[in-house]
């Protein structure tokens, strides 16, 4: 069965590939016997960037648009690592503010913890001397007590 240019009836093949009269002859040429500069006919569903039907491609042609396209999107791909780095940069310079800060707050807070230590230790010792004036004072009125 022939078709014409225009059929783009799908084929199956035996791997289960749904394949276009187009796709079929594109794949053929390939295999194709040829130099350099023989031509390969891309239809819309070849995945090639242009969407012209019936577009001649040499070779040469073909792989300076792949070799194009591979740099356009090495070029993005450094694009994209460049603004990564610069995010991470920027999150390590916020982290190392946050974690000065936190230092500070922890030197205040050790600083102060001291201070409340020490005075609890000398309102402890204190206490202790009250309750004994205290016990001595008791012991004074238990005995003037007596003696009335």
């Amino acid at each position: 069965m022939f078709f014409s240019e225009e059929d783009q009836l799908p084929v199956l093949n035996e791997t289960g590939f749904n394949l276009t009269t187009d796709e079929i002859e594109e794949l053929l040429s390939m295999f194709q016997t040829g130099d350099d500069t023989s031509s390969v006919i891309m239809s819309p569903n070849s995945g090639s960037e242009e969407s012209n039907q019936g577009v001649v491609y040499s070779v040469d042609e073909r792989k300076k648009r792949r070799m194009l396209s591979n740099r356009e999107s090495a070029r993005r791909s450094r694009l994209r690592k460049k603004r990564h780095l610069e995010n991470l940069t920027e999150q390590v310079k916020q982290l190392k503010v946050e974690n000065r800060e936190l230092k500070n707050q922890y030197s205040f807070i050790l600083n102060k913890c001291h201070l409340v230590w020490t005075e609890n230790e000398l309102l402890t010792s204190e206490y202790v001397a009250l309750c004994a004036r205290l016990s001595h004072l008791c012991q004074i009125l238990r005995a003037n007590h007596h003696n009335y």
